[in-house]
């Protein structure tokens, strides 16, 4: 019972502020890396931006298990079921392990045929594949990583999360100073070694989860969980977890698209949206921790039946959201040329990206609608409307209108823009006065 009240009174900022240092050095890292591989080659920088994006679209394949976890979880606390949260937490780590081992060997395989969709040549082409083959292995040790920082986040240690991303972070940032940098008179690797420099990450951050999770939770993760996994978790996870990610992946495939049309426009829009998307993301930093720390409470409330808490919540938090969304990316678009000089010097990308600043200060505060309210209604129960409103508007508005405005009107990037924020409004409002119908009045994922 100590446990569970502890569970019951940690507030939002005690849970998201380990989240936000954890999500700023996250961000920070590939903005660094990106920083570095532009001034190594802007072919390198795009080339590696478009390989994340694939190998993204596969972490979406975790995901599945994390957000079933993280908000099965959270429920099970919230109701007073800690024996019930454990064995959820042991079913998580089993089934993203065969996730994990299964996409690895796809990646690993057939990584060149997966890259070869996106209609990219040469330098680009190349240094991409080179990411895809080496990282894309380790995607195995990303998977395991994911379930094991869910169960920590989900009952409350997301210091301890934080921890692991500071010093894998730095890891990976020492790594990619001795790939690119030369320095101490050892050979220049490049992507290769940024590359190999993620995956000693990935190694070491399995290996601190798993301590973590064991002196903590007192949870030992071994081959029963792999071998032995309980149908009834399983199903559970999934319930909530493809539908949850199906949203993001139909997000991150209509990214797929958009990039196609965005290789259509030239290597120096494709660089330049490797580098505005990295400005973005500073964006809307806060805006995930806080987010994640919103979902994590509204599911014990949930759990708890502690519904008007759970809607106050999450208004407070989506106007939290949208204001620091709006200020941060209006500072940014006032600063412009600066900014984006730290990037590059190529004339032609900065022509490209400077109008852009301001299309991302139209685009943020709508996606910090989607970004909380989206989240806080799966923890809800509610995972099957983010799915459909997102098919919809994304194919609609951020694939049709970017084709049209950015490739068919010649708008270029910037249309493409404006068509991805109109999508981010259409899909925030929506998710508001779905919030405010209270969703949990129809819906239960908890089995008495």
């Amino acid at each position: 019972m100590e446990e569970q009240q502890h569970y019951k009174d940690q507030t939002l900022f005690q849970i998201s502020w380990p989240l936000f240092i954890e999500l700023s050095l996250h961000m920070g890292i590939g903005i660094i890396a990106t920083l570095m591989l532009s001034h190594y080659s802007d072919n390198a920088a795009a080339g590696v931006g478009v390989a994340n994006q694939l190998l993204n679209m596969f972490i979406l394949i975790f995901n599945v298990t994390s957000i079933g976890a993280v908000i099965l979880i959270g429920q099970n606390l919230g109701a007073g079921k800690i024996r019930e949260a454990r064995q959820v937490a042991h079913s998580a780590f089993g089934l993203n392990f065969w996730f994990g081992l299964a996409v690895g060997l796809i990646v690993f395989f057939f990584g060149r045929n997966l890259l070869g969709f996106f209609d990219i040549h040469g330098k680009v082409y190349d240094y991409g594949l080179t990411f895809v083959k080496i990282c894309g292995a380790s995607l195995f040790l990303e998977s395991i990583s994911l379930a094991l920082s869910a169960v920590l986040r989900s009952h409350g240690y997301t210091k301890e999360s934080m921890f692991v991303t500071v010093l894998m972070d730095f890891i990976s940032i020492i790594g990619n100073i001795l790939a690119i940098s030369g320095i101490f008179g050892l050979p220049v690797t490049g992507v290769a070694g940024v590359s190999w420099a993620i995956v000693v990450a990935r190694v070491f951050a399995v290996s601190a989860l798993l301590f973590l999770v064991y002196h903590r939770l007192e949870l030992k993760m071994g081959i029963k969980d792999i071998v032995t996994l309980k149908k009834g978790d399983i199903r559970a996870l999934l319930e909530i977890g493809v539908p949850s990610a199906g949203e993001n992946f139909s997000y991150q495939f209509s990214q797929l698209v958009i990039t196609g049309f965005i290789a259509v426009l030239g290597d120096a829009s494709l660089a330049a949206r490797v580098y505005l998307t990295n400005i973005s993301m500073i964006c809307y930093l806060f805006t995930l921790a806080i987010a994640s720390g919103t979902q994590l409470l509204v599911a014990r409330y949930i759990g708890a039946k502690d519904y008007d808490r759970a809607l106050h919540r999450g208004m407070k938090t989506l106007k939290l959201a949208m204001a620091a969304s709006f200020l941060t990316s209006l500072a940014i678009a006032l600063a412009g040329s600066p900014v984006m000089r730290l990037f590059t010097e190529n004339g032609d990308i900065l022509a490209v990206s400077l109008p852009i600043l301001w299309a991302i200060v139209f685009t943020e505060p709508g996606r910090a609608m989607n970004i909380v309210l989206m989240s806080s209604l799966k923890s809800a129960g509610d995972v099957r409307f983010p799915v459909l409103i997102g098919i919809f508007s994304m194919w609609l508005f951020a694939v049709g209108l970017s084709y049209f405005l950015g490739v068919h009107f010649g708008l270029g990037l910037l249309g493409i823009w404006i068509a991805q924020g109109i999508d981010e409004w259409f899909r925030g409002t929506f998710a508001t006065r779905r919030w405010l119908s209270k969703p949990w009045e129809r819906l239960s994922l908890l089995r008495a």
